[in-house]
């Protein structure tokens, strides 16, 4: 079994027991607890894929853990193509394999009839901030402080975005604070804005597109938001629309991973995906795991991950020891305020006998229908592998993540022009109050380059204030200065941050003609450069109908930056291409029945 539910004896979390919930999986009942997503039941239960793709059959399961990459489809109560990771189970779910893309003949469970459509109303606010991750809720508060009515989204039961991911209600943890970094900053912000007058949240709630719009009484521009309440991917979630005077675009980002061969076997997870589900739901992604990549998050995922516990056999960070310092050399006044964090982990990874190495990284994972080893090696100034220095390591698990792509959806559909982060990758392109290039939208947090929590935090709080000062037409006021000041404080953290763990162009060595770049439609790099070669660069719409890279079921987020980078020419900044009228996945039935109520 690969992953399993960690024993409650000993959990730093201190979590009791929470109910048990009667499911069943492919006909047959399974141990499940309240709370659970339908991911943390299958893996808990041993099961680790639980779906094939559509081109060559091959197994899936969780990989990205957030809900980008589709790869967790499942069917659940005769309903096809739910988020496994994103659905938390109710009594009586039945729980399906899933073959392909089409729904099982024989379904365990009966699609709800088009009348158990959920109506939601429309609504309005002045200020709308979509995402309560660290920027969401700085900017909300902000907002409201203000004066502005704010309306907070967010498709996550509880506010915390991934950096603050709280246990489910129902695990009843008793402290918590023992797997959250910083809590008490966090609850008292999370206090704060539940009990604020100004503030309406609306959890479990998803926004899959936004347009103009003028409002008829008032003449005035405004923006149009169309959203979807209810649990992740349930049937009758109507699309409603939300008009607001100003919006807030705090999304956040998603992991980065390299490919390598054998990266799309089951057993290999995004950093992000294993810790969601460490802290998240207690599960570990395997007894031994190997996490790689570059970056200081990978120490906090091993944290994480030996907390459930989990062996982890290495931590391998691609870069070297003298990259690191260096980069960090670039900005001796930001280091520091990190030296102590870093200290504790490499404290806990000596007490459990982690080996950290710099330079090295994995480069091929091995398995017929799951991981069982790893090829890793060590590389040069370029992230190209040392001859001689490969090894193989047994493991039953890996987690990859070289940086993070910004989740840039709403902020294209937008119109927001953007621009090139710190790490080179895109970002939202804003002005000194986080304004985008759209009147009356500002961005802030991951969105607007890679740059953590705390610089995330300063830019919601400049976001919030501007966005009720144009929603109230107040006119701009100054902002205070110590908010202006964290912000570049941020900024120059995010750029020592760029420096010190930069992505290397020899990860394209990694790689073979056999190694599959877009995961859903199985698009291998051989196949890629064909099409390239036979159609040329210019045109990006031939390109991705010529090689189908990018148009399945995950719409290019794990791919695109990826297929773009293998094919720029030296010089050539790599943009992902994310312009498409739907943000996250919306059935078309709803959207038919939303048709049919208007």
């Amino acid at each position: 079994m690969s992953a399993y539910l960690r024993p409650r004896a000993g959990d730093p979390a201190a979590v009791g027991v929470p109910s048990a919930v009667d499911v069943t999986v492919d006909g047959h009942p399974v141990t499940a607890h309240a709370g659970q997503t339908v991911a943390a039941v299958l893996l808990a239960n041993g099961r680790d894929t639980w779906r094939t793709t559509r081109v060559h059959s091959r197994p899936r399961g969780t990989f990205c853990g957030i809900g980008a990459c589709q790869d967790c489809l499942v069917t659940v109560n005769g309903l096809a193509d739910v988020r496994a990771c994103q659905r938390t189970i109710a009594t009586g779910d039945a729980i399906t394999t899933q073959d392909g893309a089409v729904l099982p003949a024989t379904s365990a469970g009966v699609q709800p009839p088009m009348s158990e459509t959920v109506v939601h109303s429309a609504m309005s606010a002045e200020v709308v901030v979509v995402g309560a991750g660290p920027a969401g809720v700085a900017a909300a508060v902000a907002a409201a402080d203000a004066g502005a009515e704010v309306l907070l989204v967010d498709n996550g039961r509880g506010i915390g975005g991934q950096y603050n991911r709280q246990l489910p209600a129902e695990f009843a943890a008793r402290r918590p604070d023992r797997i959250q970094h910083e809590w008490k900053a966090f609850a008292a912000q999370r206090e704060v804005l539940g009990g604020h007058p100004r503030i309406t949240y609306l959890p479990e709630t998803s926004i899959w597109a936004i347009e103009d719009r003028v409002d008829e009484r008032q003449k005035l521009p405004v923006a149009r938001l169309w959203a979807q309440r209810g649990p992740a991917d349930a049937a009758g979630r109507q699309p409603f629309p939300i008009d607001a005077k100003a919006v807030v675009l705090a999304t956040g980002a998603y992991d980065r991973v390299l490919p390598f061969p054998g990266w799309d076997l089951p057993g290999v997870y995004t950093a992000g995906a294993a810790q969601a589900l460490a802290k998240g739901q207690r599960i570990a992604i395997g007894k031994r795991v190997l996490v790689a990549g570059t970056g200081p998050f990978l120490l906090p995922v091993a944290e994480s991950l030996l907390g459930v516990g989990a062996d982890v056999v290495a931590l391998l960070e691609a870069n070297s020891l003298t990259t690191v310092r260096k980069g960090w050399a670039t900005d001796p006044l930001v280091a520091p305020s990190k030296l102590r964090e870093a200290v504790g982990y490499g404290a806990l990874l000596a007490r459990h006998r982690v080996p950290l190495r710099h330079g090295w990284t994995v480069i091929a994972a091995h398995g017929t229908c799951h991981v069982e080893a790893v090829t890793i090696a060590r590389l040069d100034s370029t992230w190209r592998p040392v001859p001689g220095s490969e090894r193989r390591v047994e493991v039953d698990a890996v987690c990859v993540g070289f940086g993070f792509t910004a989740n840039l959806e709403l902020a294209v559909a937008a119109r927001c022009n953007l621009t090139t982060g710190p790490d080179g990758g895109p970002a939202v392109a804003v002005d000194d109050r986080q304004q985008t290039t759209t009147p009356g939208i500002y961005a802030a947090g991951e969105l607007t380059g890679i740059g953590g929590a705390a610089l995330s935090t300063a830019e919601g709080t400049l976001a919030g204030t501007a966005a009720a000062q144009h929603a109230l037409s107040s006119g701009d006021s100054a902002d205070a200065p110590s908010d202006r000041a964290a912000v570049v404080r941020g900024r120059r953290f995010a750029a020592a941050l760029a420096k010190a763990y930069p992505v290397r162009d020899g990860w394209k060595s990694w790689s073979d003609a056999d190694t599959i770049v877009c995961r859903c439609e199985e698009v291998t790099r051989g196949e890629l450069e064909t099409v390239a070669g036979e159609r040329g660069l210019d045109d990006s719409r031939a390109m991705r109908l010529s090689s189908r890279a990018g148009l399945g079921m995950c719409q290019g987020r794990v791919c695109s930056r990826t297929v773009a980078a293998l094919l720029a020419a030296p010089g050539d900044v790599p943009k992902a291409s994310m312009k498409r009228p739907i943000a996250v996945p919306v059935r078309l039935r709803d959207l038919a029945q939303a048709e049919e109520t208007t």
